[in-house]
């Protein structure tokens, strides 16, 4: 397994990561899935952003940097 993408535990649930400019970067998908416990997590995340535009809330992207 590439040590630079390796999985996470969180309370038996899967996170993904990735380094990235000497950072890990989670996805924020699985984070939500493992916090709500959503069987719609893509869904959730989807609508979520949404609305922090809306409130003119900034979502870093890995382009961003």
């Amino acid at each position: 397994m590439d040590k630079d993408k390796a999985l996470v535990v969180f309370q038996t649930k899967k996170i993904r990561r990735s380094w990235f400019n000497d950072e890990w970067w989670f996805s924020v998908v699985d984070i939500v899935e493992a916090l709500t416990e959503s069987g719609r997590a893509r869904k959730y995340w989807a609508d979520l952003k949404k609305n922090l535009l809306k409130k003119d809330f900034s979502c870093p992207r890995k382009s961003d940097n």
